[in-house]
């Protein structure tokens, strides 16, 4: 038997190393593409090459293309989602997408977007191909083999819808004439699962790691700004080659922008011919931050909130490398444009100058540009880790950042670099939200396919909020400081390998030296809630005695917080005994660590040698980082 069982150790041992990130493979794309815009009927035509190397074990027979523009067509699949989705009623309101609604039903013929396919080549041999609405079956007259690499050579002509999601054109919200995302050919996911050939249905991304080259041809009136370097600076002037230039004049009725950017997984441009730009250079050879937008909104200048914009970035890069990890490009661009916020490798669009929404969509550069999780199984990780860092970062810059003016800028000091251990203070809407679609009937797990939640409110409160709460209560059970000490280990690890969900559960298993797989299992999986409550207490000899009582289904450690009545606070942990460890630590005070609590017994009684009189308060959880829906049970004062 302990021979048995001595084998098994090794072959566990052997999968976990095999499992390591270094030794995984991915796919890895390189495209050249080149389009024409002909601005006034918003169509443009374009020739892509796409060298696409397989390095599966596996031979491909077919590959998969998104065509994202299809989408927007009356009758697609997101017309009819959105307006099916439309017939629910939660919280009083029409459960749909607000920007989508059934906008696209009623998009007219030159409004609607299409993407066309005009030939398809592999290493020069027309290929056979089908369209599935938004996505495009490649059935291939010579499988690839593995660790081979082709090229494909495509040519393709689209018109760019009417602004409705993300993508489009003349968006009246902002006057931005084209937000230009999802917008070409994008080549599917192929990893250890499979092919990822996700419809275009409301949500999310998964793209391959690689290099873009994209020229884009248009009228010489417009200003661009997107992903990558602009390497044709030179030509084009205009704050790219230096700061304060005009726009370059030319004798041709078109412009060519050339952009490179280099192990991304997606690429977005926006072009307006009234688009302003702000350049700020980060020290010590850091990246250069870009700011485009309108000079006027709602026909209110707005130059101020622009550049404080750009300020704001300058401030707080150095606070969220040092919590969340380096930032690895050349450049970042906040653009004015899209229908809300959105994130793409080395840009976003943002809608308004707001620094909530900003902030947001450049941590989506950490947590998913940077690391590229599938967004469709695992939103929670996109925007819930982003949710949660979004806190921070704002929270510094509101509390921790004085501002003044010097001649004609705002110039930050940093006060303290440190974060605050307040965390559900900082998380409170996220908190308050997860706590409302606990109590409904409407709450799905977090493994919820992105596009198959029942109701878009589900969806966003799963993968936003309690997503974040993911975070923030993982800080209450291995305590702060080997909480950020895991994020940043994630980082480091896992940046450009498409983590999931077990690849995280297992850094922070390995920094904090805790079991966490029933935490991810509970959490992720199932709908079960936290309660916990005091149930009774008294002495015994000279010792107090607490029962406390699981009432919930999901079982967790459990802190206990006493205030004496000198005023002197002790905090006790009770560690869940599928922990295997607890915590000894938190927000830099020390713990007492007491015998675990098996998760099948729904009681515990926690033994202290003071008599209760020398106590004034006890409370379950007094940081509020665990999300227990009834707190009404958690303390008591006496008063003696």
């Amino acid at each position: 038997m302990y021979k048995l069982f001595v084998f098994i150790i090794a072959i566990v041992a052997t999968i976990q190393v095999a499992a390591q990130p270094q030794n995984l493979w991915q796919q890895r794309v390189n495209y050249k593409m080149k389009i024409d815009v002909d601005a006034s009927k918003n169509l443009f035509s374009g020739k892509q090459v796409l060298e696409y190397a397989n390095n599966s074990d596996k031979k491909l027979d077919r590959v998969f293309y998104h065509l994202y523009f299809n989408a927007f067509q009356p009758n697609s699949s997101m017309d009819v989602r959105s307006r099916d989705l439309g017939k629910n009623i939660v919280n009083g309101k029409q459960d749909w997408d607000s920007r989508v609604k059934d906008r696209i039903l009623n998009l007219k013929e030159a409004e609607i977007g299409y993407q066309k396919i005009i030939s398809l080549k592999m290493n020069g041999v027309p290929q056979p191909y089908k369209y599935h609405e938004t996505i495009l079956e490649v059935m291939l007259t010579k499988p690839i083999l593995p660790k081979t690499k082709v090229v494909f050579e495509m040519e393709f002509e689209a018109q760019i819808p009417l602004q409705v999601r993300r993508t489009g054109r003349d968006n009246p919200n902002t006057g931005v004439r084209f937000s230009m995302s999802q917008w070409y050919p994008k080549m599917c996911e192929y990893d250890y699962e499979g092919w990822h050939p996700t419809p275009y249905v409301a949500r999310e991304f998964y793209g391959v790691w690689g290099d873009f080259d994209v020229t884009i041809n248009i009228d010489a009136a417009y200003k661009i700004g997107g992903t990558g370097v602009l390497v044709n600076a030179n030509e084009i002037g205009w704050g790219y080659d230096k700061a304060g230039t005009e726009l370059k004049k030319i004798n041709t009725a078109k412009r060519s922008w050339h952009f490179v950017g280099k192990n991304i997984h997606d690429f977005v441009w926006a072009a307006d011919p009234e688009y302003m730009h702000i350049v700020r250079q980060m020290p010590n050879a850091g990246p250069t931050l870009h700011v485009l937008y309108k000079y006027k909104e709602n026909n209110v200048a707005n130059d101020s909130a622009w550049n404080e914009v750009a300020n704001a970035a300058v401030t707080v890069l150095p606070f969220i490398e040092k919590h969340f990890g380096k930032y690895t490009y050349p450049q970042y661009s906040f653009i004015q444009g899209g229908d809300g916020g959105m994130e793409y490798p080395m840009a976003t669009l943002v809608h308004t100058s707001g620094l909530g929404t900003v902030f947001h969509e450049w941590m989506h550069t950490w947590y998913q540009m940077m690391l590229g999780t599938n967004e469709s199984m695992y939103g929670w990780m996109d925007e819930g880790f982003t949710e949660f860092a979004t806190d921070y970062v704002s929270k510094y810059y509101r509390d921790n950042v004085e501002r003044i003016k010097n001649k004609n800028n705002i110039i930050a000091i940093q006060k303290y670099d440190s974060i605050d251990a307040t965390l559900p203070k900082l998380h409170a809407d996220n908190y308050a939200s997860y706590f409302f679609i606990a109590k409904s009937n409407l709450e799905e797990p977090l493994t919820t396919h992105a596009d198959h939640f029942n109701t878009n409110m589900a969806y966003s409160i799963a993968s936003y909020s309690k997503g974040c709460v993911f975070i923030s209560q993982l800080g209450y059970i291995v305590g702060n400081e080997n909480r950020d000490k895991i994020l940043l280990e994630y980082y480091n690890l896992w940046k450009y390998k498409h983590p999931n969900a077990n690849d995280f559960i297992q850094v922070a298993q390995d920094v904090s030296g805790i079991q966490l797989d029933w935490y991810k299992e509970y959490w992720c999986n199932t709908t079960k809630k936290i309660d916990y409550g005091i149930d009774s207490l008294w002495e015994e000899n000279g010792i107090s005695k607490i029962r406390i009582k699981r009432i919930g289904q999901l079982p967790m450690p459990i802190d206990v917080m006493l205030t004496k009545n000198d005023g002197t606070v002790v905090t006790h942990t009770i560690p869940l005994n599928l922990m295997y460890g607890a915590k000894t630590k938190d927000a830099d005070a020390k713990i007492i660590v007491h015998d675990e609590w098996r998760w099948t017994h729904p009681t515990y009684v926690l033994e202290l040698k003071t008599g209760l009189r020398a106590y004034k308060k006890l409370e379950i959880d007094a940081s509020q980082r665990m999300a227990d829906v009834n707190r009404s049970n958690n303390d008591i004062e006496f008063k003696w």
